[in-house]
């Protein structure tokens, strides 16, 4: 499985999501990619107001705020 983070230096959100992606990680193994939306225009428009955006195998599963319960039952088999 694997989850992308699109983030960006700075971010407060970021750093919170960030945060239940990595305690998650430490129970459920997970390829974890993080993407600075700031080193590339194209993310910046797509994803930049809404940071952090998660996605889990390729599909947005979270905007702005990861739920901390959801996103453990999404990579521990509980599917959408």
């Amino acid at each position: 499985m694997q989850v992308t983070l699109f983030s960006r230096p700075g971010c407060h959100l970021c750093d919170v999501a960030r945060g239940v992606l990595l305690a998650q990680r430490d129970r459920t193994p997970f390829d974890l990619v993080e993407v600075d939306v700031s080193a590339e225009d194209a993310l910046e428009l797509e994803y930049g107001v809404r940071i952090p955006v998660v996605l889990i195998d390729g599909v947005e599963a979270f905007e702005i705020e990861v739920d901390a319960e959801r996103f453990r039952d999404l990579v521990s088999g509980s599917r959408w």
